[in-house]
């Protein structure tokens, strides 16, 4: 990813911290390691969407997240699974782009878009036990994003879907103020501007210094 380019999960982890951001995303010279985790995630995101695209049946493994997929399958509209987006900035305006275009500004991938006349909706799936930590924000971003390349669209239903808990955290979108959701991030976009220009990218001491991978940082500790 470009310095001039965003996503989402990009701008979360520059928040965590700006120095683990620049070793990662700028100078790439450190490599995250895939977690149990990540990739049992990336797996229920496979399995939803060889479901819901190609009706191959859901392994029995994740046979809990059929309830909900099953609801989401079932729902009228042209479906659209791990649909990659990208934004370009055009004049005071934003225009769509392919995701990994020179021009592209933000990146983001919507797990599942269904569109049916004016009205559409996302679905993000998460694998997380609960939805404490749940941050709709990721919604508004995707939301700004789809409007910009489906501008059929008026209303978008958009939800965090935590298929273990069953929670559903639910958000509403208008066309007409999509480019608030895409400047939902602008603090940290400015932020993260500012450390690019000024080459300072200041470490971030917290309990997860000890699982980052940034092992010459002052801060880092072995677990």
């Amino acid at each position: 990813m470009s310095s001039s380019s965003w996503s989402y999960s990009s701008i979360k982890l520059f928040d965590q911290c700006p120095k683990k951001y620049q070793h990662l995303r700028v100078l790439k010279d450190v490599k995250q390691d895939e977690g149990e985790h990540l990739v049992y995630g990336n797996e229920v995101h496979k399995a939803a969407e060889e479901y819901v695209k190609n009706d191959v049946p859901i392994p029995e493994k994740f046979g809990y997240t059929k309830p909900v997929i099953d609801a989401l399958k079932n729902k009228p509209g042209e479906k659209h699974c791990e649909l990659k987006l990208g934004v370009k900035k055009e004049g005071d305006g934003y225009a769509p782009c392919k995701f990994f275009d020179k021009d592209v500004w933000l990146r983001t991938i919507v797990d599942l878009l269904i569109v049916d006349g004016s009205t559409g909706w996302i679905v993000d799936y998460k694998t997380g036990k609960n939805a404490k930590y749940a941050d709709t924000k990721q919604l508004d971003v995707m939301a700004g994003a789809v409007f910009v390349h489906y501008p059929q669209l008026d209303t978008i239903k958009s939800a965090l879907a935590y298929l273990v808990s069953k929670d559903f955290i639910k958000k509403t979108h208008e066309k007409e103020n999509h480019k608030k959701y895409l400047n939902t991030f602008s603090w940290e976009l400015d932020r993260l501007g500012s450390a690019v220009k000024s080459g300072v990218w200041n470490a971030n001491s917290g309990p997860l210094c000890g699982w980052c991978p940034v092992t010459s940082c002052e801060h880092h500790r072995v677990r």
